[in-house]
């Protein structure tokens, strides 16, 4: 498939998600415009880039299907500028996303457990371009400890949003995570306020990959 074809398809894929409303911001639409997601798909389904399904990576993990990553890019409500944690960033197609949403002057870490698509997440996102990334093998919840973040994204299934990912965000800052048991789990939202937990729970129901 020619570079011209991918780009079509990526528009086509925006338009559904804007008239579905999982879209519903224009930075969050610039970013899907704007990442290849092509470059975080395995040689041999490059061609379903587009497709709006879930797709394995490797290792037993997956790449989200757009229509769930852009519901939980909305309830994270990044800002330019900002400082952004992704754990369990598998391929690193979502921290393409969120790198191009805070900007140069943004940052955004990811930490990722398995070695290897660790090691793949940043080659990936060196072929995307993108620079404000930083990608780590580690526990995402020990990496938070002792840092400070605006934005806490969990990419991954888990029963709860760990203690110490409550205790690395800003003051007015948001963590999001799907949250249930190993089958079904919702979005859920929570905002720092004066040192206390504000939830929120999205629409819908999903189903991630466990967090490890």
């Amino acid at each position: 498939m020619t570079e011209n074809e991918f780009s079509i398809k990526r528009k086509q894929l925006v338009q559904q998600l804007i008239a579905t409303n999982a879209i519903q911001s224009s930075s969050i639409e610039k970013a899907f415009l704007a990442v290849k997601r092509e470059i975080f798909f395995p040689e041999n389904l490059k061609e379903f880039a587009y497709v709006d399904e879930a797709f394995p990576i490797g290792l037993n993990q997956t790449i989200s299907q757009p229509s769930t990553i852009a519901p939980m890019l909305e309830l994270l409500s990044v800002k330019e500028n900002q400082t952004i944690l992704e754990i369990g960033s598998g391929c690193g197609y979502v921290l393409a996303l969120l790198s191009h949403i805070v900007g140069v002057k943004g940052k955004v870490f990811g930490t990722e457990i398995l070695s290897s698509l660790a090691e793949q997440s940043k080659t990936n996102l060196e072929l995307a371009e993108c620079k404000n990334v930083e990608v780590f093998c580690e526990d995402g919840a020990k990496f938070a400890e002792g840092k400070t973040f605006d934005r806490i994204l969990l990419s991954c299934a888990c029963p709860f949003i760990p203690k110490p990912c409550f205790q690395a965000l800003k003051e007015k800052a948001i963590a999001v995570a799907p949250v249930g048991d190993y089958h079904t789990q919702q979005l859920l939202q929570l905002t720092k306020f004066q040192g206390k937990a504000v939830k929120k729970i999205g629409e819908g129901f999903y189903q991630f990959v466990p967090l490890r």
